[in-house]
């Protein structure tokens, strides 16, 4: 859908009739939306970053990564109950905890095995075709291969950043050699920068959950 606004829109029309076109539209059930003004000088709204002068005007709050791009970080994201058995199975599999791969999972994709990224990452973990493939992952968006390939990467990191969580989970978003360039730690990117505390504050309630739940029996 490449031009959501008539040509030569006045810019505050523009606007107006963008947040119109955002609320309650099937758009915010479809992604994000991009802007860009063209060689006219008309402004044009799309779902599509096709055009190289696009730039995000609205996120998906529901899609990839939508926790921390609102910083919502104490707001639980519980795994549906068909998915935790998997999600456990992957994570025990290759030593890593359960709770720890299911709030990155709860950060990457919200739980949604066919969500797909606007940079191409796919899938539970949300991984990036080199990385599926650098992990033995032939289908992102199979739930099985997801989780083990994931966990296999989760896993990798740790041992490679001698088990600082914080680190390993900047190295899944922005890549081990980001990590190592910044003098291993956490590269100065905003992504990274809200990434790795939602992550470890979906942790933190993952386990008071757990660990509330175990007292009650």
């Amino acid at each position: 859908m490449k031009n959501l606004l008539p040509a030569r829109t006045p810019p505050l029309a523009c606007l107006l009739l963008a947040g119109a076109l955002l609320i309650g539209s099937p758009l915010t059930r479809a992604g994000n939306i991009y802007t860009f003004v063209d060689e006219h000088g008309t402004t044009h709204f799309t779902d599509r970053k096709d055009d190289p002068r696009a730039r995000l005007y609205w996120r998906d709050p529901n899609g990839p990564k939508g926790i921390e791009q609102t910083r919502q970080f104490d707001v639980l994201r519980r795994p549906p109950d068909w998915l935790m058995p998997h999600i456990e199975t992957a994570a025990n599999a290759h030593r890593i905890e359960p709770a720890l791969l299911a709030a990155l999972i709860a950060v990457e994709s919200r739980y949604n095995p066919k969500a797909r990224s606007p940079k191409g990452a796919m899938g539970l973990t949300q991984l990036m075709p080199q990385t599926a493939q650098r992990f033995g992952v032939r289908n992102a968006y199979d739930v099985q291969q997801n989780l083990h390939g994931g966990a296999r990467y989760l896993a990798w990191l740790l041992d490679t950043f001698d088990n600082d969580v914080q680190l390993a989970l900047a190295g899944f978003n922005a890549g081990e050699g980001a990590v190592m360039k910044h003098g291993r730690r956490i590269p100065p990117y905003a992504e990274t920068q809200y990434y790795v505390p939602a992550v470890l504050a979906q942790l933190r309630l993952l386990r008071r959950e757990a660990k509330e739940a175990r007292n009650r029996y």
